[in-house]
């Protein structure tokens, strides 16, 4: 069974940039058909799909987030890491990393297979 784990600061200052790590075990992130998402949920509000990187190291990015996002792996150590620039208290979510198998974009948790359990990230002074 495939599992992902996030890590990266729970805090984070206005302005700075959020890095967060996703690590896979029991299933490799260059396995052919895979992507691999960043997901986040802020307070009251539904599922936002990120963007992703997928086996080939191909990314995607929301257009709305994309000025923003740079997605990257390492494959020697099977992580794929989230940079998001210039954050805001908006940017206030719980992220999540997790795979889906072919198609990207998806704001339904059906869309993935396997989740990360998630990780609190707050934009503040």
């Amino acid at each position: 069974q495939v599992q992902l784990q996030e890590s990266g600061p729970g805090l984070v200052k206005p302005s700075q940039t959020l890095s967060l790590t996703c690590t896979v075990s029991d299933g490799s992130i260059t396995t052919s058909y895979y992507y691999w998402n960043w997901v986040r949920q802020s307070p009251g509000k539904g599922l936002e799909w990120m963007g992703a990187i997928d086996y080939s190291g191909s990314t995607y990015y929301s257009p709305s987030l994309k000025s923003r996002t740079s997605i990257s792996r390492d494959t020697s150590k099977n992580q794929f890491t989230l940079q998001l620039s210039s954050v805001t208290p908006e940017d206030t979510a719980v992220y999540y990393c997790a795979r889906s198998s072919g198609t990207v974009g998806g704001v339904r948790p059906y869309e993935y297979d396997y989740w990360g359990q998630g990780t609190q990230v707050t934009v503040s002074l």
